[in-house]
């Protein structure tokens, strides 16, 4: 991919947006990548959602989210290996080879972390050949640590790749997201283990602003507004020899409120002028 054309748009960067005016808007601004969410895909209809991308053109870069690996109690579990197996499905039918996985926090009453995280291995374990053998590999994402009591205790790349190292590169990678590592003193390292190993799965821009909403979620800078260095990310990941997609992912509630156009203007605007 050339530079220009490695640039994504996640859908939920413009919420606004249907799915058939994401197509139209991602043709005609000339961005050929999207991220997809399960939600409004499954509201769609995901056969007609794969049809539809693909005949606009349009590659699926990802698919969010599997994961929420976590609870203790074996209903829970299989519950969650059976959605996450239908997410693989959902992946596979719509063309992209990565799923997002969202791990999972503390269940409720636990404190203990390393538990946790091995209960999200064993998922993997479960997960990984089925995966597989659908074309779809999966992609770890570790949050920020402000995320992990309730969302992911995966917080680190470096935790990522522990768990992610322990099955073969093709079935499990990481996700390597400026919004949840930019603060990280050795990402620069854990980049580098990430694409030696050939676990760099995606590759996801947002930039961290504050003060910080309360609930935080949706606080998610557009690229420029904050604290991150997008082009030293960008050079880090470059050279390990990843040349993927580099896809822009950013919750906020003031960009959804504009017109969608606008904000997809204004993100191949800064992305040119930041990243590359």
């Amino acid at each position: 991919m050339s530079a220009v054309s490695r640039l994504s748009l996640n859908q939920e960067t413009i919420k606004q947006w249907s799915l058939p005016e994401l197509a139209e808007g991602c043709v005609k601004a000339g961005v050929t990548g999207v991220g997809l969410w399960r939600e409004p895909v499954q509201k769609y209809g995901v056969a007609a959602a794969a049809e539809l991308v693909r005949n606009a053109g349009l590659t699926v870069t990802s698919l969010c989210r599997g994961g929420f690996f976590t609870a203790i109690e074996p209903e829970a579990r299989a519950a969650a290996l059976a959605d996450n197996r239908k997410a693989i499905d959902e992946a596979a039918t719509l063309g992209t080879d990565t799923l997002v996985l969202v791990s999972g926090g503390l269940p409720p009453g636990s404190r203990d972390l390393f538990a946790a995280r091995e209960r999200i291995a064993d998922a993997l374990g479960e997960l990984a050949p089925y995966a597989a053998d659908h074309g779809v590999r999966l992609a770890i994402e570790p949050l920020h640590p402000m995320f992990a009591s309730d969302r992911c205790v995966v917080s680190t790349l470096a935790q990522a790749l522990d768990l992610a190292e322990r099955f073969p590169a093709d079935q499990v990678g990481v996700i390597v997201d400026t919004y949840h590592l930019w603060w990280d003193d050795t990402v620069a390292d854990q980049i580098a283990r990430a694409g030696a190993g050939g676990r760099i799965a995606a590759f996801q821009l947002a930039d961290w602003i504050t003060p910080l909403p309360e609930g935080v979620l949706l606080g998610r800078g557009q690229l420029g507004d904050g604290s991150v260095d997008f082009r030293w990310f960008r050079e880090q990941v470059d050279a390990t020899g990843y040349t993927g997609p580099i896809e822009v992912e950013i919750f906020n509630p003031d960009l959804w409120a504009r017109d969608g156009a606008e904000v997809l203007a204004e993100v191949a605007d800064r992305y040119r002028a930041l990243v590359l």
